[in-house]
This record gives structure tokens, C-alpha cells and sequence, in this order.
């Protein structure tokens, strides 16, 4: 018997997906339901669960750090995260220990596959979104490479920072905070700030 908890804010959401999962899954199980954030940290509280399903947005919602708070309350916890965000929002949330992630535009095939791999592997990574999570990772691993200077200087000008305003905060000629800018683009490879942005809030 697997033990569900489906916690959304909208009645239908947590109907639908339950009928889904009663007839669709294979698996006996029991489906609980939670409205609001704190409701479903209390269910977690009080019983073991084999998956919890969660939006993003529920009522309450703490966003990211859900997961880790929730893990605390049950370690073994697997969680899907079902939103109707992108798999850019989706890999955030796996990356603080989610077991995968789904959109709500998902068909009923793809809510039974997402449901079924995390109860049987542990996880359901879509093909794109373990591309991501890989480039995602390199990109996080590209930053460590980054001397202490020049993590400085990518900070600052992610946070929005131009040359002169970098040159006039710490102290150094406009020519070395455009050689150290060089290096960083070349470092982790890329071409605009736009995406020193990317990475800087991916870290976050």
C-alpha cells in the first residue's frame, strides 16, 4: 500500500489527479490532501508518506526552501514538485532535493510515468531536464574555478554593477576591471553579462 499526499491549492487539481492515480497506477494506494503549506507540513508530520505531489504555489507557499523543511520532518520523503512553471523552475527545486519535477500541462500518460519512476527509482528527470541539471552543474563547477577577484567582479556585475562603478568600489583603473571581466567570460564561457546573471541566480 502506497501512502500519496496531494497538496495543491485548487480542489480540482487534488480531485483530478486523484482519480488519475486511483484508476491510472497499478498500485493500491492511499491519497491524502492538503490545502495549504502548513497543512501539508502537518501530514508530514504525522505520517510516513511514499510520495509527496506539491505545487509551487500552494496557499503559504515558503517556494525552495519547502523542500528541505519538509525533508527534515520525513528524510525519506520523496517529493514531486507538479507547477505550472517551467523545467528551468523545476530543476531549482530538484536541486534542493526534490525526486522530480512535472508541469501541470502534463498529459495523463506523463502523470502516471512521473509517479510511477519516483515510487519505483526514486526520481523522473524528463530527457531535457537531465540535459539542464548537466549544464546547470557545469556551470555552478565553472564558478569554482574563478580566483577570489575575480568572483568578486562577477558578483558585482551580475548584481548590475558597470566597469566604472566595479573600478570605483574597489579601488582599481578601469583597464584591469575590463582584463579581470575578459578573464571571468572566459572562464565560464560566455558572452554577455545576461548570462553571468543566469549563472549568478542559478547559484541562489
Amino acid at each position: 500500500m502506497k501512502n500519496i499526499l496531494i497538496a495543491d491549492g485548487y480542489y480540482v487539481v487534488r480531485m483530478g489527479t486523484s482519480i488519475i492515480l486511483e484508476t491510472k497506477l497499478g498500485y493500491p494506494c492511499t491519497i491524502d490532501f492538503a490545502e495549504t503549506y502548513p497543512e501539508a507540513k502537518e501530514k508530514v508530520c504525522q505520517k510516513v508518506y511514499d510520495l509527496l505531489i506539491i505545487d509551487i504555489d500552494i496557499p503559504q507557499s515558503i517556494f525552495k526552501a519547502m523542500v528541505k523543511e519538509l525533508k527534515k520532518k520525513q528524510k525519506h520523503l520523496r517529493i514531486l514538485i507538479f507547477s505550472g512553471y517551467d523545467e528551468n523552475v523545476g530543476i531549482q527545486y530538484i536541486e534542493e532535493g526534490a525526486s522530480g519535477y512535472l508541469n501541470k500541462g502534463a498529459t495523463e500518460e506523463e502523470i502516471i510515468a512521473s509517479v510511477k519512476s519516483i515510487l519505483e527509482e526514486g526520481y523522473y528527470y524528463t530527457v531535457d531536464m537531465m540535459k539542464k541539471l548537466v549544464t546547470h552543474s557545469t556551470d555552478i563547477h565553472s564558478v569554482e574555478r574563478l580566483s577570489k577577484r575575480e568572483f568578486q567582479i562577477f558578483k558585482l556585475l551580475a548584481e548590475g554593477n558597470g566597469n566604472i562603478e566595479i573600478s570605483n568600489s574597489l579601488n582599481l583603473k578601469m583597464s584591469t576591471i575590463s582584463t579581470y571581466k575578459k578573464k571571468i567570460f572566459e572562464k565560464l564561457k560566455v558572452k554577455n553579462v545576461v548570462d553571468l546573471v543566469r549563472i549568478y541566480d542559478d547559484m541562489h
